[in-house]
């Protein structure tokens, strides 16, 4: 029981001795303003809190987000193909593909897609 205690005493000493040494010779100084201060995407939020946000590029990304779910929609089809029927499998394929370049038509004609300044 005693050598248990020891050991923990033991190992509290070494691990408290360890975080002393690794304060001390650390490159981390508390006196640089610019890494103290708090940083929110790349601007300084003590003199631009508002700038202006691209809504074009908001859309883009929910576009693409709906496209990475379709994607993932798309991959136990592959997996299904063995066990179904292949006109079933073939027909509701082409369903949900149809839909897909629906979307994308709807988003072109809405100009969506192209990336403006």
């Amino acid at each position: 029981m005693s050598n248990l205690i020891t050991l923990c005493i033991i190992i509290t000493i070494l691990s408290n001795l360890m975080m002393m040494i690794s304060t001390l010779i650390s490159k981390k100084s508390h006196l640089d303003r610019e890494k103290s201060s708090p940083f929110e995407c790349g601007f300084n939020p003590q003199f631009s809190t508002r700038m202006p946000f691209s809504l074009h590029f908001f859309l883009i990304t929910l576009i693409f987000l709906i496209f990475d779910v379709e994607i993932a929609l798309i991959l136990p089809m592959i997996e299904t193909f063995k066990l179904t029927n292949l006109l079933m499998w073939f027909l509701l394929s082409m369903f949900f593909f149809l839909i897909l370049l629906m979307g994308i038509y709807h988003e072109w004609n809405q100009n969506m897609l192209k990336w403006l300044n």
